[in-house]
């Protein structure tokens, strides 16, 4: 059989003494490869979990601005219109989600009760806290569109229709009256209106205020609070929707006027995610790089003591006919075995680390098919220059260095 030579020893050799020497002294292996094992670990797991923070980020943008159109009326004579002039019709929310990409829509109008207080009563206590908050009237759709997250029921389309009194708070208002629970069925008093509260608003993505807000119902505003006409529209689109739907809302809305109508429409972003999306994968980038390093440093170190430990045996071999230039190919070749195997055990960790952390995020996670392919060969040039200084170190020894150390 033929085989391939390298200087003095054949490839097989070459790789036999290699993995001969590595497993003889497992300690001194996990060590050796435990810093490249960490830094390719670190380097998988960080460009993965940028790459999958990357497209979090993105979904964030998508969900948080990239999917509200708000209208409002501009006219110039806006407080002289009457309700039957008004651009905005109450029944905004029906002419809106009937265009392809609405997933909800509803008026939002803030309701002047001037100086009229807001108390907290409930059925265990005679009277509450008396505040000054705001009155917000929205349609049915309005808390959709706002992407609210409530505890309890929010308003239906039979509490416009009837003019119910019931209400939902904002988290903060609900502070203010001292209701922390509806399962109690709590009333407050708006001026002399009684009305049970039915839901608390825990998170508004896209309409903060209404947080801070007690909010009724369209129907009983225009009954009981002497609402007149809506103020705006709240609108949310499916992703990538809102600039078409922007361009539609107006005439769906006003189709005689539509230039009376402001239409809100959200930013392009794309941009500006890519610009942060790039920003964090090379600071996660830079941080495996560094932890690399440190790998590259510890293999380096290992190794140049090694040679120093193994002065007899690397002197014997030159007495018994290797030459120099076999002895440095063998360090290297030790060298490259350790970062290669630390190389596909680092691309093992990182990904677990990856993926163990999506699932702590409850993210998908999302990583190249090159990175933990290519770790291993990373591992295996990092062997390599870590092993290059100390194979020269190894290959000057001479055989008298031998019986020096007897």
């Amino acid at each position: 059989m033929i085989r391939r030579r390298i200087h003095g020893l054949s490839l097989g050799d070459l790789l036999g003494e290699a993995t001969a020497t590595v497993s003889q002294q497992p300690s001194r292996f996990i060590l050796t490869a435990l810093g490249t094992v960490l830094g390719v670990a670190s380097l998988v797991a960080t460009i993965g979990v940028a790459k999958t923070a990357g497209n979090q980020i993105e979904v964030r943008f998508d969900e948080a601005s990239e999917t509200e159109v708000v209208v409002e009326a501009v006219a110039p004579d806006a407080a002289e219109q009457t309700a039957g002039d008004w651009p905005i019709p109450w029944e905004s929310q029906q002419l809106l989600e009937d265009l392809n990409g609405v997933v909800s829509a509803g008026t939002i109008s803030s309701v002047d009760i001037e100086d009229t207080p807001i108390t907290g009563v409930t059925l265990t206590a005679a009277a509450g806290p008396t505040r000054q908050l705001n009155v917000l009237a929205v349609s049915p759709g309005t808390l959709s569109a706002a992407q609210a997250e409530i505890v309890g029921t929010g308003l239906r389309s039979i509490h416009s229709r009837r003019a119910s009194a019931v209400v939902v708070l904002g988290r903060g208002a609900a502070q203010n009256l001292n209701v922390n629970r509806v399962d109690n069925q709590p009333v407050i008093f708006i001026g002399e209106h009684p009305v049970r509260v039915i839901g608390i608003i825990e998170e508004a993505a896209s309409q903060p205020r209404l947080l801070e807000s007690v909010i009724v119902s369209d129907g009983f505003a225009q009954a009981q609070l002497g609402l007149e006409r809506p103020e705006s529209v709240v609108i949310r689109t499916a992703p990538a929707a809102a600039q078409l739907i922007g361009s539609q809302a107006a005439l769906a809305l006003a189709p005689a006027k539509p230039e009376e109508l402001r239409v809100r429409v959200p930013a392009d972003t794309a941009l500006l995610r890519s610009r942060v999306g790039s920003d964090v994968n090379t600071l996660f980038l830079a941080l495996g790089t560094i932890s690399l390093a440190v790998g590259t440093i510890g293999i380096a170190n290992v190794t140049l003591v090694s040679v120093r430990e193994r002065t007899t045996e690397l002197g014997l071999r030159r007495a018994l006919g290797a030459t120099g230039s076999d002895i440095g190919l063998l360090i290297v070749a030790e060298s490259i075995l350790t970062g290669l195997v630390a190389g596909v055990i680092g691309a093992s960790l990182g990904t677990l680390v990856l993926v163990g952390v999506a699932a702590w995020r409850s993210w998908l996670p999302v990583l190249d098919i090159w990175v933990p392919l290519a770790a291993p060969v990373l591992g295996a040039c990092v062997g390599l220059c870590a092993g290059a200084y100390p194979a020269m170190r190894a290959a000057v020894i001479e055989p008298i260095a031998a019986l020096r150390s007897v």
